[in-house]
């Protein structure tokens, strides 16, 4: 930990000479890019002149203790080995927590989908109710929510959704968010008040870029066609809108939400290379031995991985087993503590794994 840590500061050191040249100045690209870097490495920089700190608090507090001072002295010197006792074993925590690798993606923007599954309309509803989460979640971090396609369910809500989030680490937060997601409530349409249960699948993918996922030309099949419901009412006598097929993989992704034939066909292409990105990892993810993979985050969208049980005002999440209550505050986007849990118990697996 320590030889990392020593490089780590060492790049630090560079990057702010780096920063402070005019020629990189000049490039914002480039001065962008370094600044990213520059802060990320920032945070474990600090934890390590802190825990450098402590340690030096500790053995000058030690060194009064061995001289054999006043009685009153002694005591204040064991007081304070207690303290940066306590202080460095906090430390070397935060230290190897913050010096676990960053997920490849973690940094990027994503493409959220949300499908109705089991339960006809009810389904659609709620499919509804979690997309009003996510982008009400988005705007409490400042970031931009923005439909790429959608199609609507008969009694309100989605049969299908899916719309980016650009902001800074939305991929390392919403990246929890895959999976089954369960709801037990009683529908407006229930006139005898049963509770039913539903489910709604969710996907959050990661914004591929081009040298992310390399895709040829003569691989694609691109249609277009008037647009229809959800987005489509303001398009519908022009071929506006876009469907893009991969052909060596039969994944399409379609976009009718713009009225320019280019704007579409840009968003459809950005679904298409996240979609594609997506089975390249999980192909890759097939491969790990199962012992190794972490039980948070892990993308098996197969499992169950939240139940909302609205009579109970309740929310179980199964993979940490974290339970929390106020419904309406969590489905209006105040689900920082949930998403919290998940990345502690991912990282203290990570942790766990990298001492092992």
């Amino acid at each position: 930990m320590w030889d990392r840590l020593s490089s780590i500061e060492q790049r630090y050191n560079e990057l702010s000479e780096e920063m402070a040249k005019p020629e990189v100045m000049a490039d914002y690209d480039l001065l962008q890019k370094l600044a990213r870097e520059h802060s990320q490495l920032g945070e474990i920089v600090r934890f390590g002149e802190a825990y450098s700190r402590a340690q030096e608090s500790l053995a000058q507090a030690r060194a009064i203790l061995d001289e054999g001072a006043d009685p009153e002295m002694i005591e204040m010197a064991e007081e304070e080995i207690r303290a940066n006792e306590a202080e460095i074993e906090s430390l070397e925590t935060k230290l190897r927590r913050a010096l676990i690798p960053k997920g490849q993606f973690d940094d990027k923007d994503v493409i959220v989908e949300i499908r109705a599954a089991a339960g006809g309309d009810e389904a659609g509803l709620f499919a509804g109710d979690l997309y009003r989460m996510y982008t009400r979640y988005a705007e409490r971090h400042g970031w931009k929510a923005e439909i790429m396609d959608a199609h609507d369910s008969d009694l309100g809500g989605f049969k299908e959704v899916v719309f980016e989030v650009r902001g800074q680490g939305a991929y390392s937060r919403l990246k929890y968010e895959s999976g089954v997601h369960r709801v037990q409530r009683v529908p407006e349409t229930e006139a005898q008040g049963r509770i039913h249960t539903s489910t709604v699948t969710v996907a959050v993918l990661p914004e591929a870029d081009d040298v992310d996922v390399q895709i040829d030309a003569k691989d694609l099949r691109i249609d277009t066609y008037n647009a229809g419901g959800a987005g489509g009412q303001n398009v519908q006598k022009n071929d506006n809108a876009v469907r893009i097929t991969h052909l060596p993989t039969g994944i399409v992704a379609t976009c009718q939400d713009e009225r320019s034939q280019l704007k579409n066909r840009n968003k459809a292409m950005a679904v298409l290379r996240a979609r594609i990105l997506d089975v390249e990892q999980s192909k890759q993810r097939e491969e790990i031995d199962s012992s190794r993979r972490s039980q948070v985050g892990s993308g098996e969208r197969a499992e169950k991985v939240r139940t909302y049980n609205y009579p109970q005002d309740r929310m179980t999440d199964h993979r940490i087993n974290y339970t929390r209550h106020s419904l309406p505050q969590l489905l209006d986007g105040d689900m920082d503590d949930v998403i919290d849990a998940l990345q502690e118990a991912e990282q203290a697996d990570l942790l766990e794994a990298q001492l092992a």
